[in-house]
């Protein structure tokens, strides 16, 4: 009897910890959902535009699961078979999740078999909060991490879902939809801009991107532009530390 009732008061102790870690989650991940939903269904919309159904955008978002490359790949599906050139592009575009993936090395130490699905759900908003205060008080490491990572990911996967649904049922004209991915970059970089204390990379980016759009064109300057951008940071921080040493 003892052993049942101890055995009670751990699984008791263990559903309040993961309802615990799920309630400090989910208020986080609020003004990550507003945005995902935005995008998601604006995604979701392009993909019906371009004559997918919705099971592309459902499973794209649920398997690729990285916003900026989802709208890219719409117009790589629509374009000529280019296999190396579509991987150099995604890890062109995503290469910033291999510095988030060591980042997070240590905060993902202990989750246990949770791990490969925050390593797999990693994306920049997830990052932002989970590298912010990976264990805020009264809460499982592990199930909040998991949390954080599941309800953004629920978030996007829903507001693509929906979007593509809604798309196959509106009646309008979707010209244009697809510049939502250029206006985001946009604001994000004024945003970054006006925030900023050094500006240096910024403006490494736009010159080293004009460059390229000058001599490449307009439909194969992005990996020469971010091969240029990597270069020229690597260069940099070599020589900062020889000065430094």
């Amino acid at each position: 009897m003892q052993r049942a009732q101890e055995d009670a008061d751990e699984d008791t102790r263990s559903s309040g910890t993961i309802l615990g870690s799920l309630a400090a989650a989910f208020p986080r991940t609020l003004p990550i959902m507003a945005g995902f939903l935005v995008l998601g269904v604006s995604y979701g919309f392009l993909m019906t535009s371009r004559g997918f159904p919705v099971i592309y955008p459902l499973a794209m978002s649920a398997l690729i699961y990285a916003g900026s490359m989802e709208f890219v790949t719409v117009d790589l599906l629509m374009s000529t078979f280019n296999p190396w050139g579509a991987l150099m592009l995604t890890l062109m575009v995503n290469a910033r999740h291999l510095f988030y993936g060591l980042a997070m090395l240590p905060v993902f130490r202990g989750t246990g078999r949770k791990k490969p699905y925050l390593i797999f759900g990693m994306c920049d908003e997830t990052f932002a909060l989970e590298s912010a205060d990976p264990h805020p008080a009264g809460t499982d490491k592990g199930w909040y991490l998991f949390f954080v990572t599941l309800l953004n990911q629920i978030y996007w996967v829903g507001g693509a879902t929906l979007g593509a649904v809604l798309g196959n049922l509106a009646n309008f004209d979707t010209r244009g939809l697809d510049f939502v991915l250029t206006a985001m970059f946009l604001v994000l970089f004024l945003e970054q801009w006006r925030q900023a204390e050094a500006r240096v990379p910024a403006l490494i980016g736009l010159l080293a991107s004009l460059a390229c759009l000058l001599v490449f064109g307009p439909d194969r300057f992005i990996i020469p532009s971010m091969a240029v951008i990597l270069a020229v940071f690597i260069l940099l921080d070599f020589r900062s530390q020889r000065e430094a040493s």
